[in-house]
């Protein structure tokens, strides 16, 4: 079979390979003739994917009206936003009237689903462990912006360093049975210092408008305690009960709300952290049901409202130089007190394993987000109707996704949205489907055209980021720019790839769908597939483009296309991944296909002289020392 050395010039290879053909025969024919034109990109679609906001009345627009002085859903946006509460449960006046509420001034709707939310503290509550019940205290007695920095992982030092944020509540104490402890610290810390004082300051103004109050008094929902004697709340947290119903509804809990608000605006200042913080935001809520204080639904409806008012702020010219100048402190002390640079925060920010950083697995964290947006309550109405994008949503995503564009950004958050008919969640501006932690993983599905630009210089997720969903859609991906960007999922979009520029990883076996993959004159194609990458439709490379394989055992790394793999030029680039040493002398597959047409201008195998092997249908590297 005939052979072309890594080293030689494309002419010289052509010269190689006409007198190998001479020598060989015509019943040995193998086609390595240079090619120099190519088939055209996948096709671009006519359209990028258009994400209107709901043609309502939008939180962001009236977030001022979320005050105690308007408690209904006529005047009040946050109370808007729970609405759908009211599918389940009816309070029984409109307007509150303390003087005369019992606590239970209202009429369950669903009963199945009241059931299920009181059951579920029930159980939650009588099979807590004495660890749960220690942290559920925590909690609640913390102030949650001091309580929930722990979210930081190996930054979390760092940061209550800048913040310089205290807490009086350390442990249980022995009387906390009998004794109510309040938390005598600054919360998010000290609002004044030069380095983290904007941080601080930032965190703060998120809560802006943020009271559950209005909500809690509209909709006179009790605590689940209120409910069934047989949740157990913890004994710690029985001085702290309210002997006044009236004022101390359960819908929604105001817990989850601070913690959700004090978690994403963390997030949003450190977003290497942005999937951990709102985890452990909604560890908090969940601490909130352990403690007995809180049911499900509340906790849900903590979350939507935390949501919302969040986007109200963020987007809130107001605070348009505080955001900016609250993100640029939080990395430059940050990154000052850990030593790392632009390029090196996140792979510290991820260097601490579970025994010393609880959100150190991304799958865990992943499944508990899931579990903890709906509680395991099943779908009580249609299950596709098509998600909407709350208006201004997008912005809460501006620094975990900063090479999209706004309509990019809200894309996302309607590919990775719940489907719909969960209890409580089908608002009609979209706050309850959110899936935030789905959302910096990135696009769910592919709708038209989707052209992401990453630029290296500017470090961060500008430079690399990885997005994990599993992709569907009939759109086409193209990358421009000098970045990279890992795809990790079980993806499955059709309408092609085009890389025009940077690095598209393919960290999975379908990792690039069904369709073409076209690789540009400054793209590169790197393959860290566990096994063989699959290409469902044909494979381009351009002169000066690239396909990096990182070989491994059993083919890891190697390519396979479905259809006709046309080799204009460009380089192969051969990494042995793994601690896989391939061995001197053996040939080593790469790349199959239905059929193949041209060369590569050069090959390199890191660390060896190699051959590449060329036949009709594949492509190998042999290792000559």
């Amino acid at each position: 079979m005939p052979r072309t050395h890594a080293v030689l010039s494309r002419h010289a290879m052509a010269t190689a390979i006409l007198a190998l053909l001479a020598a060989c025969g015509s019943s040995d024919y193998v086609d390595v003739a240079p090619v120099s034109t190519a088939p055209a990109a996948p096709a671009d679609p006519a359209f990028v994917d258009n994400v209107p906001a709901p043609a309502i009345a939008a939180f962001v627009d009236n977030a001022a009206t979320n005050q105690q002085s308007q408690t209904t859903v006529d005047v009040n946006a946050g109370v808007r936003v729970l609405a759908p509460f009211m599918d389940l449960w009816r309070p029984v006046k409109q307007t509150i009237d303390v003087s005369t509420w019992d606590g239970l001034q209202g009429t369950v709707l669903n009963q199945a689903v009241h059931d299920k939310n009181i059951q579920y503290v029930v159980d939650a509550t009588t099979q807590r462990t004495a660890a749960q019940a220690t942290n559920a205290y925590l909690d609640d007695r913390q102030n949650q912006a001091y309580s929930i920095v722990d979210g930081m992982g190996p930054l979390t030092a760092a940061w209550r360093a800048g913040s310089k944020a205290t807490t009086t509540i350390t442990a249980v104490a022995p009387d906390a049975t009998t004794v109510k402890y309040d938390d005598g610290g600054n919360g998010a810390g000290d609002a004044t210092t030069a380095e983290f004082g904007s941080v601080v300051s930032f965190i703060n103004a998120m809560r802006s408008n943020g009271s559950t109050e209005p909500s809690k008094r509209f909709y006179k929902y009790p605590r689940p305690w209120r409910w069934s004697s047989a949740v157990k709340v913890v004994p710690a947290l029985e001085p702290a009960k309210s002997p006044t119903p009236a004022t101390d509804g359960g819908f929604p809990s105001g817990h989850t709300n601070a913690a959700m608000l004090n978690s994403l605006a963390m997030a949003y200042a450190m977003p290497e952290r942005f999937q951990e913080m709102i985890s452990r935001g909604l560890e908090l809520g969940e601490n909130r049901i352990l403690a007995g204080m809180h049911s499900p639904l509340d906790v849900m409806g903590g979350r939507m409202l935390a949501q919302a008012i969040f986007t109200g702020n963020i987007n809130a010219p107001a605070n348009a130089a505080l955001k900016q100048k609250a993100y640029a402190d939080a990395h430059a002390y940050v990154q000052a007190q850990t030593g790392t640079t632009v390029g090196t925060l996140y792979a510290y920010a991820h260097g601490g394993m579970t025994d010393t950083d609880r959100f150190a697995d991304h799958d865990t964290n992943k499944a508990n987000y899931l579990r903890r947006l709906t509680f395991g309550f099943a779908p009580i109405k249609a299950t596709d109707a098509p998600a909407v994008v709350p208006k201004g949503a997008e912005a809460i995503l501006e620094t975990r996704l900063p090479y999209l564009d706004a309509m990019q950004r809200r894309a996302v958050l309607r590919s990775t949205a719940l489907p719909s008919g969960y209890p409580l969640l089908d608002d009609a501006e979209g706050w309850g489907r959110l899936n935030l932690f789905a959302a910096a993983d990135g696009y769910g599905a592919f709708n038209g055209s989707v052209v992401v630009t990453m630029d290296a210089s500017r470090g961060g997720f500008w430079a690399m980021d990885a997005w994990r969903n599993d992709i569907s859609g009939s759109g086409k991906l193209t990358l421009k720019g000098t970045g990279r960007l890992v795809l990790t999922g079980k993806n499955s979009w059709t309408g092609g790839t085009e890389i025009a520029g940077g690095t598209l990883e393919a960290d999975s076996n379908d990792a690039l769908g069904t369709g073409d993959v076209y690789v540009g004159s400054a793209g590169t194609l790197a393959s860290a597939a566990p096994g063989r990458l699959a290409i469902g439709g044909a494979y381009v490379q351009l002169d000066k483009g690239t396909l990096n394989i990182a070989l491994g055992a059993n083919n890891a790394g190697t390519v396979a296309v479905k259809g006709t793999a046309t080799i204009v030029g460009g380089t192969l680039h051969v990494t042995f991944a793994g601690g896989f040493k391939p061995t001197v002398g053996t040939t080593y597959p790469v790349l199959s296909a239905g059929s193949r047409k041209g060369v590569f201008a050069n090959v390199v195998a890191d660390g060896y002289k190699a051959t590449v092997v060329y036949s009709n249908t594949s492509v190998a590297v042999r290792i000559d020392g």
